[in-house]
Order: structure tokens, then C-alpha cells, then sequence
């Protein structure tokens, strides 16, 4: 009955699009197509006995604790104005040169994405600061548009990202899983630090491409990139520069130092990120009891949809296991024509235009366990896997007309940035982000080089 399997999964995709909320949406489709496959003696109940352990095991998961740490940390940041004093000093820094506000913004966006993670919150931030001033100071609104929603999505693939946290743990269980299949009983594990270390060279070759389009802009059109007046750009001294830049800095090197050092696990490093978002914003003086008590909030908000989901997804793959599904993908991609680059470029276009409608984490939790298995039993190294498919739903996010990083800018821009200006501004960053793709599926060394030389493997 793997046509069952089938329709669950086109069912579920529906549910989504009508509007349902993503955990009771997986959840309740699997239970209702588990009754109607144990009515029809299609299904074995006994896959649903074993929901308990899962539950228990996500409860048990050391690494899944980074999640939340990570995103207060974010929260306390956004509080905390970090994102507003980086970009007044990088744009008194960069401002004398064409372009300058635009580099600003991109070098802002590649710090706040290695303090934060959280993409929605850095567009959000940005727009809300970058985009009246860069108007203000003549940018062509479509760059000005594409530039920000950009550098808000390098939280994507720049760490600490809570897509590789996710993704490192759905990976690692998929890679154990694709080793048993291979009949290899002591199994390798890959780790959300493997993970962190595999992307941090991809993340700045995006950097790099983001700003050589942004200077070759200011360099052919000069008047969509203007320089800032010196009289607009005050005074800018050791004192603010350092002021500005020392405190991100240093808790980047905190997080992601500890981790390359082999001093702390990921979910360590999250615990000294929160500790130190929170101790610089006492520092800066903008944390009270009722700041504290917002933080709270959207950190178990935030929390909460994501442990929710995953329990969701649990059950739906179980349900999807015990109708034959997982045995049915593996034989559709192996049987694609052109072996494992063949099967690697359909699941990674098929992620893509998921992208456009499903939420990274509900690709993370329901697509890739699916997908895992199969392709990492082809041979293919976890790590570069896991920031190619991360790198995907990067460029998903920018891609017109449903990324949710344009809804996100939609949303505080000014009346005077159309719709299609903000659609026009992206298409060249989504081109840049198809180049760093095709740039690392060439070179996979771009994310495996750096974990084998920190980790030695």
C-alpha cells in the first residue's frame, strides 16, 4: 500500500497550504490516514508504539537545547539595539565610498547573522533602520530593497543558524540510519558543529559575491549607489568604532570560538551566546524586568512552535514508515537517471520550490528525513549535504514571488517601495545565490575542508 504513503504526503501538503497550523497539520493527517490504513489492514499499529520513545527522545536530545538558547540570544540582541549602533558606525566607516551604505548594510547583516541566527528578525531590523536612510541618500530603491533582504537571510547559512542546529540533528539520525542500511553496525555521526564549521566558508564566499555586486553597482551606475555626504556621516573615532564593533565581536568568537576549540558542544556555546547577549545588554543599560519579560516570551513562543512541529513530524514519519514510504523514496531516487548527481539535483529542486511555500523548518523536520536516508547511503558526505540543503533554502527565502524575506521587508517598507521594486532588487541576489550553489556542488572541499582540519577527520 505504498500509494498511500503517496497520498498522505500530498494530503498533508494541502492541509499546509490551506492554512492549517504545521504540527496539527502533520500529526492529524498521519492519525487519520493510520485509521484509515488499519481499517483497510494496510497499516500495523505497532509503528505508532513506538511515538513514546520519540517523544522521550526529542525530550533527551541535548543538542535541540541549543534552539532555544539561541534564539533568546537573538531576542536580547534585537532588544538590545546592537543591529542600530553597527550600522551608524559602518556607514560613517563606508559611507565616502559609492556604495558605501550598501556594503554597510551587507557587513551588518553577515555580524548580526553570526550573532543572531534568526533571519526574520534581522530583515525586519535592517529594513526598519537601513532602508529610510539608504532612500534618503539617493539608493536606487530595488537595490536598496534586494541589498537588505539579502544580508537578512545570511542567518540561514552563516552560524550559528537554527537551520544547522536542526538540520545537524535530523542529519545525524538519517546518517546512522543510511550507514545500518549499508550494513556498517558501528555508524559515524555527523554533529550541528560539523555542521557550523562546514558552512562558515560558504557563508563568506556569499558575503563576497554580495559585495562585489553591490561595489560593481556603485562603479557602473553611480547614481543607484551614491556616497554619503560628509557633513551626514559625523564624527567617527577609535571610541565608536571599537564601541560598536568589540561587543558582536566578541560574542562571535565566544560562540562559534568554543566551538572550534573543542572547549564547548554547540549547545554549550549557545549557553555562554545567551549569557553574553545578556550581559551586554545590561552593559548598554536596555535591560529591565518588562524587556526581560518580552525576551521570555518570544523565546518560548518561538520554542514552542519548533518542539511542537518536530513532535508533529515524528508521527508523521512513523505513519509514513509503516505504509512502505521510506522504501518507496529510495527506490524513486535510485532509480533517476544520472545516479547520484541526478537524484542530489531533484531533491534540491524540488527543496527549492518547497521553499516558496513551507517554512525551512517544516522542510527540515518532513522532507529531509524522507530524502536523508537514500542520498547519504548514495555516498554523498553529510556535512556538504546538510549546507547545500541549507544554502537551497537560503535562496528559496530571496526567490519572488513567495520568499518570506520579501513579505518580512514588505512589511516595513515605506509606501514609496513598491512591491516590484523589491521583487526587481532580489532577482540578482537569488542569481548570486544560484552561483555560490553551483560553486559548491563543484567544490564540495568548500564545506568539508574546514571541519577536517578543525576536527581532524
Amino acid at each position: 500500500m505504498e500509494w498511500m504513503a503517496l497520498a498522505m504526503l500530498a494530503a498533508v501538503f494541502v492541509v499546509l497550504l490551506a492554512g492549517y497550523p504545521v504540527a496539527f497539520a502533520l500529526a492529524g493527517t498521519a492519525l487519520a490516514f493510520a485509521t484509515v490504513g488499519n481499517a483497510l489492514d494496510a497499516f500495523d499499529p505497532a509503528f505508532l508504539e513506538a511515538t513514546p520513545s520519540r517523544l522521550y527522545g526529542i525530550m533527551t536530545n541535548e543538542t535541540l537545547v541549543a534552539v532555544p538558547l539561541f534564539v533568546f540570544m537573538g531576542v536580547v540582541l534585537e532588544r538590545s539595539r546592537v543591529a542600530e549602533d553597527l550600522l551608524d558606525t559602518m556607514a560613517a566607516l563606508f559611507g565616502p565610498l559609492r556604495g558605501g551604505l550598501g556594503l554597510s548594510v551587507t557587513a551588518v547583516g553577515m555580524l548580526m547573522a553570526a550573532s543572531t541566527g534568526i533571519v526574520g528578525a534581522t530583515v525586519v531590523t535592517m529594513g526598519l533602520l537601513s532602508l529610510p536612510t539608504m532612500l534618503r541618500r539617493g539608493y536606487d530603491p530595488a537595490l536598496a530593497s534586494g541589498t537588505i533582504c539579502a544580508s537578512g537571510t545570511l542567518g540561514q547559512i552563516i552560524p550559528p543558524s537554527i537551520v544547522l542546529v536542526l538540520l545537524g540533528d535530523v542529519l545525524s539520525s538519517a546518517y546512522q540510519q543510511a550507514q545500518l542500511q549499508m550494513g556498517i553496525f558501528s555508524p559515524r555521526t555527523v554533529s550541528v558543529g560539523d555542521l557550523f564549521m562546514g558552512a562558515l566558508l560558504p557563508g563568506l564566499v556569499l558575503v563576497a559575491l554580495y559585495m562585489l555586486y553591490v561595489g560593481g553597482v556603485a562603479l557602473v551606475r553611480p547614481q543607484a549607489a551614491p556616497a554619503v555626504p560628509a557633513a551626514a556621516r559625523g564624527t567617527l573615532g577609535t571610541r565608536r568604532i571599537l564601541r560598536a564593533l568589540l561587543p558582536p565581536l566578541g560574542l562571535i568568537v565566544a560562540v562559534l570560538g568554543s566551538i572550534m576549540a573543542g572547549v564547548a558542544t554547540p549547545t554549550e556555546a549557545a549557553a555562554v551566546g545567551a549569557v553574553g547577549a545578556l550581559a551586554l545588554a545590561a552593559l548598554r543599560r536596555r535591560l529591565d524586568l518588562a524587556t526581560l519579560r518580552e525576551v521570555m516570551r518570544a523565546t518560548t513562543r518561538v520554542s514552542s512552535m519548533v518542539f511542537l512541529i518536530l513532535i508533529g513530524a515524528s508521527v508523521f514519519s512513523l505513519v509514513f514508515r509503516g505504509f512502505g514510504g521510506d522504501e518507496l523514496v529510495h527506490e524513486l531516487l535510485s532509480g533517476l537517471p544520472g545516479g547520484t548527481a541526478g537524484a542530489l539535483l531533484a531533491v534540491m529542486a524540488v527543496m527549492f520550490l518547497l521553499g516558496f511555500v513551507l517554512d525551512f523548518i517544516e522542510i527540515t523536520f518532513v522532507v529531509v528525513p524522507l530524502v536523508g536516508p537514500p542520498l547519504l547511503a548514495m555516498g554523498l558526505d553529510p556535512v556538504w549535504l546538510g549546507v547545500l540543503i541549507a544554502l537551497n533554502l537560503q535562496t528559496s527565502f530571496l526567490t519572488p514571488p513567495f520568499g518570506f524575506a520579501l513579505f518580512y521587508l514588505r512589511g516595513v517598507a515605506p509606501p514609496e517601495v513598491s512591491t516590484g521594486a523589491i521583487y526587481r532588487g532580489v532577482v540578482p541576489f537569488v542569481a548570486l545565490q544560484l552561483l555560490a550553489l553551483g560553486l559548491l556542488a563543484l567544490w564540495p572541499g568548500l564545506a568539508t575542508w574546514l571541519p577536517s582540519v578543525v576536527y581532524g577527520d
